[in-house]
């Protein structure tokens, strides 16, 4: 067979593993050759791959963060009208079954290759763990890996000049990052976008904290996390040209809005796209392999339409269609289990 891959959206550690595993297993089991296309669907569109090749270059891939591939956001309404695009260069190029690792955007423009009779196998990619349908996406936990280390560090410093800081880490629709490095690394208080948060309600849990005699908060933002609008109003900023919400900075405004009602000094650090890079996590190194294998062994068996899963300890496949009704969101029980240790 020739197998087309490709790594659309952001960035994520163990995109690389994934690439590896799916060249090893294809290539080494079966003999096929496997055809990466460059920056995402825009490779698609302007037909512009490479041949991977089973070596010592691919196999070094399993610790190496990034992707040799690239990657691109495209938009959606350009990308579903290329679809016959699309379609034309996996005919000039051979392909027969199309391998894409990526998150939402990417496995819903796989759901819709598929539904034009393209033989896909969908691999979930999102550092913010919010693809439907799986346990775990890779990419998480190296992420979280990155902002608990970063929250334990500024544990120190904040106790030392008796301050609050908030941190602002990645999530735009789900609060996992926030509410996971949260939990573990003994954060305050957790804002994440599920919940709609009141800036009193803020300040009166910092405000207890101090009157209690303890040193320092520590706050955990996601960047998709919103106060109530009757609390706090933030800046505007816009549509971007992917239809996604330009974000402000809320964690910064709301230590704006902390200091000037409680007098307190507060510092501000955002992570950003520090949470994105570096060496996968064991972990996310061995998730990513063993959906590569599976994506690869479905690939053969002409299970098309379908995206690899982790189910408990288990890979299985699930319906491209299923995976991408809706996002992953953190769950009231799970948000209200992190209550339990605010303050």
């Amino acid at each position: 067979m020739r197998i087309g891959t490709l790594t659309g959206g952001g960035d994520c550690p163990g995109l690389n593993a994934v690439i590896r595993a799916v060249v090893r297993t294809a290539n080494g089991r079966y003999g096929d050759t496997i055809v990466g296309f460059r920056d995402g669907w825009r490779g698609l569109l302007e037909d512009r791959k490479i041949i991977i090749q089973n070596d010592d270059r691919t196999d070094r891939l399993l610790t190496k963060g990034g992707t040799i591939l690239g990657t691109a956001r495209t938009n959606p309404d350009k990308l579903k009208a290329g679809i016959e695009q699309i379609k034309q260069t996996l005919d000039d190029n051979g392909i027969d079954v199309l391998i894409p690792i990526g998150g939402e955007g990417t496995l819903t423009a796989a759901h819709w290759l598929s539904e034009e009779g393209v033989p896909v196998v969908g691999v979930p990619k999102t550092i913010d763990n919010d693809i439907d349908c799986t346990d775990v996406t890779f990419g998480h936990d190296t992420a979280l890996s990155i902002a608990t280390d970063a929250i334990d560090r500024l544990h120190t410093t904040a106790e030392s000049h008796q301050r609050v800081m908030l941190v602002e880490v990645m999530g735009r629709h789900a609060g996992w990052i926030a509410l996971n490095a949260g939990l573990a690394s003994g954060a305050h208080l957790i804002l994440v976008p599920e919940e709609p948060f009141d800036v009193a309600e803020v300040c009166a849990t910092v405000k207890k904290r101090f009157q209690r005699g303890d040193s320092h908060f520590i706050c955990v933002v996601a960047e998709g996390a919103e106060p109530d609008p009757k609390s706090m109003t933030l800046r505007e900023g816009g549509i971007d040209e992917f239809g996604h919400k330009r974000f402000t900075g809320v964690a910064q405004q709301l230590g704006n809005e902390i200091e000037r009602r409680l007098g307190k000094e507060v510092r501000t650090t955002v992570l950003g796209h520090v949470q994105r890079g570096g060496t996968p996590t064991p972990y996310d190194r061995v998730l990513a392999t063993r959906f590569g294998l599976h994506a690869a062994e479905a690939a053969h068996r002409g299970e098309f339409g379908n995206m690899v899963a982790l189910h408990g300890t288990r890979i299985e496949l699930v319906p491209l269609a299923d995976a991408v009704k809706q996002l992953k969101t953190v769950p009231a029980y799970r948000y209200q289990e992190a209550a339990a240790f605010f303050g």
